[in-house]
């Protein structure tokens, strides 16, 4: 009996193959935009935990010296005074166009790492002695060792694909040599084994700090904001996709109640029924989201590279850019599939579950039991209500979601009760008897396209606040780094003796030379960098500050009081007037708060003598050069061809701010993409909805046409009634955009990244997506359009002859 009650359930697809179609699309859209989002986090989140594993990262505690790097002969002291610790050299090195990370590390006392051992299990493993003597050997991944081909100057280098993407290792004797930084160590990893007898660390090494494994900052901790952001958007298209599936299954449901009564009435229960009908969704729905997993593969794969340049312009973090299947995301996929497959059938089954033996058949009778559109209403008034209320009272993170998700439920939920209400109005101020029917038209073809309407509403508020977001930041980044980035010429020398030899040759050429020296220390809030600056003209007309109190710049030059950014004063609530502990034995009171985007850490400005106490001994190797900006790029290949310096270490202020611009640009690719193609599922949805419902269509039209107007006529109102819609739908959806960007600026970014953005209006933008969103309607309407305008008279007869 299940098996013939389950082919007739399934005649009804075969029959409507259309439906069909649009049911997988869907079903395949929805899960294609949130498995794409999981791939690439997942990608990123395995990249993360690979440099971890590859690198033996967070499983040692470190010592740090302060002032910078730490002294060859202290790391002899620890040793000698029997501490087991190991020598690590970090940076970045520039060989031919390209830019690498280097890692060295002492080989013979650093632990183990993957990547050697692979090396000296190989079938050709090199010499031990090889690795340590000159010139070394340089580990590195493939794709990087393809790029050091034609590089005569460098050690040979050793293939392994145990390291992180774009990481050379080497031993730390080559890595000095390379970084040109002699006698110099980035850091010391604190060895697990260490004799019972150490003497205390301020007595042998004054100066270095002590930092525990678990304070170290994790990769993964650094990017959680961005990825919860990505997933947010995610579910979001998610979401949008699963107003077509909800509206399909409702009219497959809809067009099935006659053959649902005929099974009941033939001795089927109503529980087989339900449980037959469960398993053909469970079909379809694997089915579906097989071919979604499929388009969110390509869809990941091509938006990967602009995913991994982004996290390792923001945050170093090592992603590589090429995407793999892994399970974890598959099956997650799939069970989202199937489970949005089921909860957007779930009202559909609830009313057929409770379907008496005897209700009428047909579309009309089944919407005609879902009149309670007040009751939607109501729902989506207490779900606004209920994000505002988790706002207010909870704060942080997830409650700016749950304000969200309740802003934009919400209004998808008010939708036709305001599209119901702004027709009616439409329809009273109406004259003549077709204008009249137009709008009384509309109003009765609301329910079945009211999904479609809110996928459209949800993505065109999603694309507002997005696009106004996006802009705005842009707007104001771009202000920003025209105070940020002052000087004419920003230059990096190799060294601190390299550096001051480099300021004494300009002092007589520029009118002012600003040193950028800055230390890492530890502090409760996690790393914090402290930076000195000199009292000119250029930090006190220039610097961003966004709050402050009077006389901040003489306080902070005068040694009495410090800057901070806004990340820091939003994580530790610190503002102008409260204290910041920089050392034990350094306290001073805020006087300003500077905007600083783009840095997920603390920092803070003290006066150039003040930092010297704190942390003597800190390098002097970048400045920013004062110059009349027509003498710029001379200035800049003087210094290059004087001093041997590559092109790269000195940098006019145009070229930094273009690319900090394509870093910028970069960052927001995927949420632009993201944002077109959850648009594009919102016009599908449109699509589906007017051509599952053409067939209904034919007892409205059909006496209209038999009281005079022409079918080419009713073509052209058929077009201008889904515009109509549209572009109502689009003027609601731009408030709810307006209050999704301020959500998304005053409260997530904050949240998330530690910065708060102004917010800026765009009326042009709206008016183009306006402009597409009724190109979209057009399209969607042409179809059933260009159907009713070659429809046969006589099927338009016939409707006079079938009971309805």
């Amino acid at each position: 009996m299940t098996r013939v009650v389950l082919l007739a359930l399934l005649s009804h697809w075969r029959a409507h193959r259309l439906q069909l179609a649009t049911l997988l699309i869907g079903i395949a859209l929805a899960t294609g935009l949130w498995s794409a989002v999981q791939a690439i986090n997942a990608e990123a989140r395995a990249s993360y935990q690979r440099a971890n594993e590859q690198l033996l990262l967070g499983r040692f505690d470190t010592l740090r010296n302060p002032s910078g790097t730490i002294p060859i002969e202290q790391y002899a002291t620890l040793r000698r005074a029997g501490w087991q610790v190991a020598a690590v050299l970090e940076g970045s090195v520039r060989i031919g166009e390209n830019r690498f990370r280097l890692l060295g590390v002492d080989m013979v006392a650093y632990p183990a790492l993957p990547a050697v051992t692979q090396v000296e299990e190989g079938a050709a493993p090199p010499d031990p002695a090889d690795m340590l003597t000159a010139p070394g050997r340089l580990l590195t991944t493939p794709p990087v060792a393809d790029r050091l081909q034609n590089q005569q100057s460098l050690p040979p280098v050793l293939i392994s694909d145990a390291l992180p993407p774009g990481l050379i290792l080497t031993d730390i004797g080559v890595a000095e040599t390379l970084l040109d930084r002699r006698g110099q160590i980035s850091h010391l990893v604190v060895l697990p084994q260490q004799p019972m007898d150490l003497p205390p660390l301020p007595e042998v090494a004054p100066g270095l700090d002590r930092i525990p494994a678990a304070d170290q900052l994790d990769t993964a901790q650094l990017t959680d904001s961005f990825h919860l952001n990505l997933s947010a958007f995610g579910l979001l298209s998610f979401a949008v996709g699963l107003f077509i599936v909800h509206g399909t299954v409702g009219l497959a449901f809809a067009q099935r109640r006659a053959m649902i009564r005929t099974v009941r009435a033939l001795g089927v229960s109503m529980r087989r029924l339900v449980w037959t009908i469960l398993a053909e969704l469970t079909l379809l729905a694997l089915i579906g989201g097989v071919l979604g997993l499929l388009l969110g593969f390509f869809i990941a794969g091509a938006l990967l590279p602009d995913v991994a340049a982004t996290l390792r312009g923001l945050y170093g973090a090592p992603v590589s850019g090429q995407i793999s299947l892994q399970p974890q995301w598959a099956l997650a996929g799939l069970a989202m599939a199937l489970g949005g497959t089921l909860l957007a059938s779930g009202h559909a089954l609830h009313r057929l579950a409770h379907m008496p033996l005897l209700s009428g058949a047909g579309v009309q009778a089944w919407r005609s039991a879902a009149s309670g559109r007040r009751v939607v209403a109501l729902v989506g008034v207490a779900a606004i209500a209920l994000g505002i209320g988790a706002q207010l009272a909870i704060g942080g993170l997830m409650a700016g979601f749950i304000l969200v998700a309740g802003l934009l439920i919400g209004s998808a939920l008010l939708l036709p009760f305001l599209l119901s209400i702004l027709l009616r109005g439409f329809g009273a101020l109406a004259n003549g008897p077709v204008a009249q029917w137009v709008w009384s038209d509309m109003r009765a073809q609301l329910p079945g396209l009211s999904l479609a309407l809110m996928a459209l509403l949800l993505a065109l508020a999603a694309n507002i606040g997005v696009s106004t977001m996006v802009s705005s930041f842009r707007l104001t980044f771009t202000g920003w780094l025209d105070q940020r980035l002052a000087s004419e010429l920003y230059l990096t020398a190799a060294d601190d003796a390299q550096g001051q030899e480099i300021a004494q040759w300009l002092a007589p050429q520029a009118d002012m030379i600003l040193p950028i020296r800055n230390t890492e220390i530890a502090h409760e809030s996690g790393p914090l960098f402290l930076y000195g600056v000199l009292d000119h003209p250029t930090y006190r007309e220039n610097w961003p500050l966004i709050a402050t109190s009077d006389g901040a710049w003489d306080q902070v030059m005068q040694g009495r009081a410090v800057l901070i950014n806004e990340q820091l004063a939003r994580r530790q609530n610190l503002w102008p007037g409260d204290e910041l502990a920089l050392t034990s034995a350094t306290t001073l009171p805020i006087a300003a708060v500077y905007s600083d985007y783009g840095n997920p850490t603390g920092q803070a400005i003290v006066a150039m003598p003040l930092l010297d106490m704190i942390a003597p001994g800190v390098e002097t190797r970048q400045f920013g050069i004062r110059i009349p900006p027509e003498r710029a790029s001379a200035l800049a290949q003087e210094l290059r061809d004087r001093f041997d310096l590559p092109s790269g270490a000195v940098v006019q202020q145009a070229a930094i701010k273009a690319q900090s611009l394509a870093v910028f640009d970069k960052t927001f690719v995927v949420t632009s993409a993201l944002n077109v193609l959850t648009l594009g599922v919102a016009g599908f949805a449109i699509l589906t909805s007017l051509l599952t419902l053409w067939t209904q269509r034919l007892p409205q039209i059909a006496p209209v046409w038999a009281l005079g107007l022409t079918r080419n006529r009713l073509a052209w109102l058929e077009v201008l009634r889904s515009i109509l819609l549209a572009a109502l739908t689009a003027v609601l959806a731009l408030p709810l955009g307006l209050a999704l960007a301020w959500a998304l600026l005053a409260v997530i970014n904050v949240e998330a990244f530690g910065w708060r953005l102004p917010m800026y209006l765009f009326p042009v933008d709206w008016a183009y997506l306006l402009a597409l969103t009724i190109l979209a309607a057009f399209v969607a309407a042409a179809l059933p359009a260009l159907r009713l305008l070659r429809l046969p008279p006589a099927d338009l007869l016939r409707v006079f002859a079938n009971e309805r």
